[in-house]
């Protein structure tokens, strides 16, 4: 059963859970490296009630709130694992990354913790949609196809699709060779972006010299 069934089940109202209702915010430009928003950021983004308040908000039993501290450590869980999801694609683009606050953490409201959750969600996927789309994937595929397999390790020292020998992993892809060995155990993807870290640091297709011409690319 979801935890906001359960809550419903025993009596918890949203007065009780949250003093507001959380509106997402309209999103700025992007900025060449985000911060995650804190609770006195959303909650400067909400309407002014017209109304008083006349309800006070209820009393929570300690079943109630053994519930609610249930439902917000899942929800936190959530969170941390979208914040990794996140940071482990812009690590592979070597982009600046999302900062973290830590302010759901410390906030008592489950409210405000489902919009940083939303907005981690929201994060992981703008982040994993652009690293699945490298701007020289075509080029980097047509090299592969030309080099080897994505698994390969001849014993002839290169390794992966696009053969990287152990000075090209260590200097490009360090993090990567350190986590999970040589290319040939690496994801196409992080292949790709391995080759794409020499490419813009001025290497361009050139350690690929015959490949590449077989590509138009030299």
């Amino acid at each position: 059963m979801r935890p906001g069934r359960l809550l419903c089940r025993l009596g918890i109202t949203a007065a009780a859970v949250t003093a507001f209702t959380v509106v997402t915010p309209v999103a700025s430009a992007q900025t060449p490296a985000e911060t995650e928003p804190t609770e006195e950021q959303v909650e400067e983004q909400q309407p002014e009630s017209e109304e008083p308040e006349t309800q006070a908000p209820q009393e929570l039993t300690a079943a109630q709130k053994r519930l609610l501290w249930l439902t917000q450590q899942r929800v936190l869980r959530k969170i941390q694992r979208y914040r990794q999801a996140t940071w482990r694609w812009q690590r592979l683009m070597q982009v600046p990354r999302t900062s973290a606050g830590r302010s759901a953490e410390r906030s008592p409201s489950l409210a405000y913790q489902r919009w940083v959750l939303s907005y981690w969600k929201r994060q992981a996927r703008k982040a994993r949609r652009k690293a699945m789309n490298p701007p020289r994937e075509g080029a980097w595929l047509c090299i592969q196809r030309h080099e080897g397999a994505w698994n390969a390790r001849t014993g002839n020292g290169y390794y992966g699709g696009l053969q990287m020998d152990l000075s090209f992993q260590r200097a490009y892809g360090s993090d990567l060779l350190r986590r999970k060995g040589t290319a040939n155990r690496w994801r196409p993807i992080e292949q790709i972006w391995v080759a794409e870290r020499a490419y813009r640091s001025g290497r361009g297709f050139h350690p690929w010299p015959n490949t590449a011409r077989y590509c138009g690319l030299l």
